[in-house]
């Protein structure tokens, strides 16, 4: 089993910052992931990175605003996110798998989420 928990989220305005924070602990899985899902949408991939150094991978919506990073030692991955929109406001979640992939289906654990929301 893994369990992870988010942490970081809160509300923020258009173009200011936020910092998640997701804490694993267990069998920690080789690739962590952020998703996230707003009201009505269907759950989309935010980025990824491997424990090992691989990656990171970012969704097209994040590119180039978004940093993944993780600390191996503490067994935390964080999301820094610059730039922040409206379109930006959803749940984000962690989660843990083997692949690295960019599909939900792809990931065996998740968190409970941490909302964020930026107001214009």
């Amino acid at each position: 089993q893994v369990q992870l928990v988010e942490s970081g989220g809160g509300l923020v305005q258009a173009g200011g910052s936020l910092r998640l924070s997701c804490a694993a602990s267990g069998r920690v899985l080789p690739a962590i992931a952020w998703f996230r899902q707003a009201p009505g949408k269907e759950r989309e991939f935010v980025a990824a990175i491997f424990w090992s150094g691989n990656g990171p991978y970012y969704g097209d919506s994040v590119k180039g605003r978004f940093t993944i990073s993780r600390d191996n030692a503490k067994t935390t991955v964080y999301l820094q996110m610059n730039s922040l929109k409206p379109e930006d406001t959803a749940v984000y979640y962690c989660a843990s798998g083997w692949a690295g992939a960019r599909l939900e289906k792809e990931y065996n654990f998740w968190g409970q989420g941490t909302q964020v929301t930026v107001s214009s």
